[in-house]
């Protein structure tokens, strides 16, 4: 076993993990990375369409290249870079803290292949984890067990990476954005997809690509609409349509689409189970850590950042936000904390609010998630049932997230108590 000691450990090697990785080396921090793959990169090495990079480098690049980038950077600093390590553990160690300056140490306990058993002491842990997808048993599709099911993300490495066509003819059910960039993939390599099934009455993917991946190959959604069963036994042979109204099944209009390949694209879940046994509370709604304006959670030197946080839905602003993290966590390393926090909360129309404190001080990007599709929309800020700022929003809807920055300047004039509470609305 390998005794490693670091100021810094960031779990996972994606883009958010290196984008903090990163800021942590530039401020002097000694730092490793801990992947469970043999490659940095995480997803997006198996995303090879376009669509990444407009904000983080104001040009369009695919996955491979978006990651690349901050695969050069990392590989150009001290960053100790681990491959094929799983950590498997993270917990408190007050007795190697003993005169190691301030801050509690954390223990982590990895394995690999390569190292063997690794014993790290870290001051600071960054969770970049990222999230996986969703299966079939998280949604309950009845029928039995054929080959031929697969979630999109499974099918676009088989595709992309391993160099399989998983199937002919295709229905997608949920319209995800892996599921409508799959919709167009398996169109390319000469499938036919025949449907994206929809269970709510909006679609869950970007407005984009609904367009592209959609629209330009003339691929039929379906919204409002359950998958009621999936037929076959040794392969898949189809399956049964049930359209909603209201939010209830109308079996009267039930209808079957023959196909050979089911992909499920029902979306994402932050991966946390690392998370849960080092004691760090999660958020009900999105399933990540609760974190506070410094992007830390209730585990003192403990940080979330990127899709273990919570899922976003362009990758440019997980690198925004790691970076964030990153300085954040070079700023409890040097033993700053903040003054105050206000706590704040998802108000009418609105599915959550991250981070879930406020710095009056500085300036704060905050991320929330719509829980409604509107035109000309107005988000509504409200501390302590006071109205304090409106932002018209052209367009919102739940597959696209909103940004916005508050800082001191938005609490010119008003009175914010310790136990104040900021809220936000769509209306």
């Amino acid at each position: 076993m390998k005794d490693l000691s670091f100021d810094a450990v960031v779990i996972g090697g994606g883009a958010a993990g290196m984008a903090a990785a990163l800021v942590l080396d530039s401020s002097g921090f000694s730092c490793a990375i801990l992947e469970r793959e043999d490659h940095l990169g995480g997803i997006l090495m198996q995303c090879i369409h376009n669509g990444f990079g407009l904000h983080e480098f104001k040009e369009e690049l695919t996955g491979p290249e978006f990651a690349g980038r901050f695969i050069e950077k990392t590989l150009k600093t001290k960053i100790a870079v681990y491959l094929n390590t799983t950590v498997t553990s993270i917990k408190p160690d007050a007795s190697y803290s003993e005169g190691k300056g301030a801050g509690v140490y954390k223990e982590l306990f990895c394995v690999s292949p390569d190292q063997g058993v690794l014993h790290i002491h870290a001051r600071a842990v960054i969770l970049a984890m990222g999230c996986r997808e969703r299966n079939r048993g998280n949604v309950r599709i009845p029928g039995s067990r054929p080959a031929g099911v697969y979630t999109a993300g499974l099918a676009q490495r088989l595709v992309n990476i391993e160099g399989y066509i998983p199937g002919k003819e295709v229905v997608i059910i949920g319209s995800g954005d892996i599921g409508l960039i799959m919709a167009r993939r398996m169109s390319w390599v000469g499938c036919k997809v025949k449907a994206v099934v929809e269970i709510m009455p909006y679609p869950a993917g970007l407005t984009r690509n609904i367009v592209q991946c959609l629209q330009d190959f003339n691929i039929p959604l379906y919204l409002s609409s359950q998958t009621t069963n999936i037929y076959g036994n040794d392969r898949v042979e189809g399956v049964e349509v049930t359209p909603m109204e209201n939010g209830v099944t109308l079996p009267e209009k039930k209808f079957r689409i023959d196909c050979d390949t089911v992909l499920l694209s029902v979306g994402l879940v932050p991966e946390n189970e690392l998370s849960k046994d080092a004691g760090v509370e999660l958020n009900g709604t999105t399933n990540g850590p609760l974190v506070d304006s410094s992007l830390m959670t209730n585990v003192d030197g403990v940080f979330a950042c990127g899709n273990v946080l919570h899922v976003h839905d362009l990758v440019d602003w997980v690198a925004e936000e790691s970076r964030r993290a990153g300085s954040f966590a070079a700023e409890w390393l040097r033993g700053e904390r903040p003054l105050s926090q206000i706590r704040v909360k998802a108000g009418s129309n609105v599915r959550y609010v991250n981070p879930g404190k406020f710095n009056p001080r500085r300036d704060n990007n905050i991320y929330m998630r719509s829980m409604i599709v509107k035109n000309d929309a107005v988000l509504e800020l409200r501390l302590d049932n006071r109205v304090i700022k409106s932002v018209k929003e052209r367009h919102v809807q739940p597959s696209e997230m909103i940004n916005i920055t508050l800082g001191p300047k938005d609490l010119e004039g008003v009175n914010a108590g310790p136990d104040s509470v900021l809220e936000f609305s769509i209306n």
